[in-house]
């Protein structure tokens, strides 16, 4: 591994939305990195709690930390954006409101950045109350490289609270689609010219309780939606990708013949969805703790369902 002999500067962005709760704690975790060029961004949502007061009195006793507050609530994809926009760091550090980073997480992130575009580490679940709960994101999902764009067609596990990003990753990822995390997205653009490197420790506490993004997200996917809303956001989603995967890349091709094969739920569509999810799929699912027999039915069942 060669480990960079230079401390460049590095930004960490925290994206905050009525956060009072747990704020405190991530933020006194930041200001107790071991790696000290830092500079520190909250952008926050329009809260409506305590939250901005408490930024607001951290940045009175911390240098290089900024305070900016919307005038409209942005949602978190383009509030992220926005942070991003402001950081001056070569690297950059997406920071959730409610979790706790242990003190060498940009320490070590930083050393095994090597030529990789972003890399990101694994985290392990704490409760409302800082107890570990005694089980891991990676027990979750196939933690792993990611090296190509198929690896998103259907989401990657990367997230973005554990990323190191290089600055030249978040321009090319200019402006965020909405249709996507903004993890999601930055890791998607990073495999066109590299990797998005697994860094197998766990760097972060990461909190599960009700008010968090994950939750949230989650109790969302259980919002009914007709067949037929279904297939037009797929499509989008889709569309996005090919429009952004460079021409050049050996992707670009598959992405196309995808787009096609979620235009509608016909027989030959159908037939072909179904041989290019069996065709790559030890890139499209790589992400998913799935058996090869798991991955194949996976693929069959794409053949009914548009996912």
């Amino acid at each position: 591994m060669n480990i960079p002999s230079e401390n460049p500067l590095i930004s960490i962005v925290i994206a905050t939305y009525n956060g009072e709760k747990f704020l405190r704690k991530q933020l006194d975790s930041l200001f107790n990195q071991t790696y000290k060029n830092l500079e520190i961004i909250a952008v926050d949502d329009c809260s409506t709690d305590e939250t901005l007061s408490i930024l607001n009195e951290y940045a009175t006793q911390h240098d290089k930390f900024t305070v900016v507050q919307n005038e409209n609530n942005l949602g978190y994809v383009k509030n992220f954006e926005k942070g991003f926009l402001l950081a001056n760091g070569g690297y950059i550090a997406p920071c959730d409101q409610d979790d706790i980073w242990l003190p060498n997480k940009i320490d070590v992130l930083f050393n095994n950045m090597d030529d990789c575009e972003i890399a990101y580490c694994n985290s392990a679940f704490i409760d409302s109350e800082d107890n570990l709960i005694g089980n891991t994101l990676s027990d979750r999902a196939n933690f792993c490289d990611f090296d190509s764009p198929l690896m998103y067609v259907v989401g990657a596990c990367a997230p973005g609270h554990a990323m190191l990003i290089k600055r030249n990753v978040v321009i090319r990822a200019m402006p965020f689609p909405i249709l996507f995390s903004h993890d999601n997205w930055l890791g998607f653009i990073a495999t066109f010219s590299g990797t998005v490197k697994l860094v197998n420790q766990v760097l972060v506490y990461y909190r599960r309780h009700d008010n968090n993004v994950f939750s949230t997200i989650h109790k969302k996917k259980k919002v009914e939606e007709t067949k037929q809303q279904k297939l037009k956001k797929a499509q989008e989603r889709l569309q996005t990708l090919y429009e952004k995967c460079l021409a050049d890349l050996p992707e670009k091709e598959v992405f196309a013949k995808l787009c096609k094969s979620y235009n509608s739920y016909s027989l030959s569509n159908n037939i072909l969805r179904m041989r290019l999810f069996f065709k790559h799929r030890n890139q499209i699912l790589r992400y998913k703790k799935h058996s090869e027999l798991h991955r194949k039915l996976y693929c069959i069942k794409v053949f009914f369902k548009i996912i």
